[in-house]
């Protein structure tokens, strides 16, 4: 579960990125990076109590 929650962080950060750069929605892009903060299993995570 950690492994996936881990790739799952990583696919959304990398996916903010994208956003930023390629399309230029800066607002999208920053939303999908600090979910990507949320979900990882590493500091704060929105599935741990």
């Amino acid at each position: 579960m950690l492994t996936l929650l881990w790739l799952i962080a990583v696919a959304l950060i990398i996916a903010g990125i994208y956003v930023i750069l390629a399309r230029r929605d800066l607002i999208f892009g920053i939303v999908l990076i600090v979910l990507g903060f949320l979900v990882g299993p590493g500091g704060v995570s929105i599935f741990n109590p």
